[in-house]
């Protein structure tokens, strides 16, 4: 089971060739790929014609989605937003610490493009695809 981060979905939703987007593109039909409910609200928000977010939103409902947000995760999102900033690292995005937290409390390895979560990997056992 693989969590892909908003990073990766929208270079592929919009064509952008990395390899991330080539791997999502390989892991799609062969690995569990799941969705989380941050993660979705961040891909559906950035469509701006109607048609398009009908056609992701229909493709993207057929994945599992996790409900990443609960007291739990939003404490150890907090606990390890304090562990980076007393080492000088600023992340700049609460939902990617959120994300981060839940994938590491779970144990879930994480698909992504977006440096914020590199301090997750080398400092809190964050597991990058």
């Amino acid at each position: 089971m693989i969590l892909v981060d908003s990073s990766v979905w929208i270079n592929y939703f919009n064509g952008v060739p990395s390899r991330e987007t080539d791997l999502l593109d390989d892991l799609l039909g062969r690995e569990l790929v799941v969705m989380g409910d941050l993660i979705l609200a961040e891909v559906l928000r950035g469509f701006r014609e109607d048609g398009s977010y009908r056609r992701v939103l229909t493709l993207l409902s057929g994945l599992d989605c996790l409900d990443l947000v609960g007291k739990a995760t939003a404490i150890e999102a907090a606990r390890h937003y304090r562990f980076l900033r007393k080492r000088g690292i600023t992340v700049r995005k609460t939902i990617d610490s959120l994300i981060a937290a839940f994938c590491i409390r779970h144990r879930l390895p994480l698909l992504h493009c977006d440096r914020d979560f590199d301090p997750y990997v080398a400092h809190l056992g964050l597991c990058a695809v």
